[in-house]
């Protein structure tokens, strides 16, 4: 049976800026000599196209006004989280005393979301995590201490690695390096996704069937939406499917928001960041568009 999945990446390519503004462009040279008019206003279409889509105002503007993402995690919810997590601690550490194991199930789960990573990173000899799950992983970090709550990571090989000679799983790469570097060993290690979609029923199965009653979300801000539908998603259906086990609510704690610049003119100038910014969050838009 064919796995349409690994074409995700290709689709996706084909449908983003530049290459269908290239293909107006091409169109409209084509049309110039027999209609000079079209030729021209597809040419246009094209050029301004890819201008826009290559300005950092652009990306800002997907982002707050159609992406939406959720606000960065308040400081009213860390206290909260830090509550739950230092009770949790009390708990394990009386366990501990007591020689009853490791002190039960804990009341939240941070979870961090993979992003990618490089088979082979040449200055350090093995595989490495991508920038942005680096990202990630450092707040996840810095969030685990500072509430005391659990860390955990899910990410498995995504569908644009899958032919790739190193198949190692991006969770267990951000493991090594979230022991080695940061000094703290994950708790879960969710390794079998290759999207979005399956990091949230993934999870939420791993984490409902411990007893695990709210999991932290951890990812940029434009990824936020999509990944906190399908984790919300997850949930309910986890509900219909084991009635037994507890509700996972979802507390999203988003990241690297995009800004405008000190000098907001500059930003519709067309720039590597712009391009880039502004097509991740045509990519989670599509994404949300097609349910994916």
């Amino acid at each position: 049976m064919t796995d349409w999945g690994m074409y995700k990446p290709l689709l996706t390519a084909l449908v983003m800026p530049p290459v269908p503004f290239l293909v107006l462009i091409l169109v409209g040279a084509r049309l110039i000599l027999p209609r000079r008019g079209l030729g021209f206003l597809l040419v246009l279409a094209g050029v301004s196209g890819i201008w826009l889509t290559s300005c950092q105002a652009v990306a800002v503007l997907l982002q707050d006004h159609s992406l939406n993402p959720p606000h960065v995690l308040l400081a009213e919810t860390q206290a909260r989280l830090k509550s739950a997590g230092q009770a949790y601690a009390k708990q394990v550490a009386a366990a501990r005393r007591n020689g009853r194991g490791d002190g039960g199930t804990p009341p939240a789960a941070i979870i961090v979301l993979g992003s990618g990573r490089e088979a082979l990173a040449a200055e350090y000899g093995k595989s490495d995590l991508s920038a942005h799950s680096v990202a990630r992983l450092r707040y996840g970090v810095w969030l685990s201490r500072q509430t005391g709550l659990p860390l955990g990571f899910s990410g498995g090989v995504g569908w644009a690695q899958k032919s790739g000679s190193d198949d190692a799983p991006e969770a267990e790469v951000a493991a090594r390096i979230a022991a080695e570097q940061f000094g703290l060993p994950l708790r879960w290690v969710e390794s079998s996704s290759a999207d979005t979609r399956a990091n949230a029923a993934h999870t939420v199965a791993m984490l409902a069937e411990e007893g695990v009653r709210e999991v932290v979300v951890v990812t940029q801000a434009f990824h936020m939406p999509r990944a906190q539908r399908d984790f919300e998603q997850a949930a309910q259906h986890m509900v219909t499917l084991h009635p037994q086990w507890p509700t996972v609510t979802v507390t999203p704690a988003p990241i690297v928001f995009w800004h405008k610049g000190e000098r907001p003119e500059l930003d519709w100038i067309p720039s590597i960041e712009g391009a880039f910014n502004v097509r991740l969050a045509l990519k989670e838009l599509l994404g949300l568009f097609m349910g994916a």
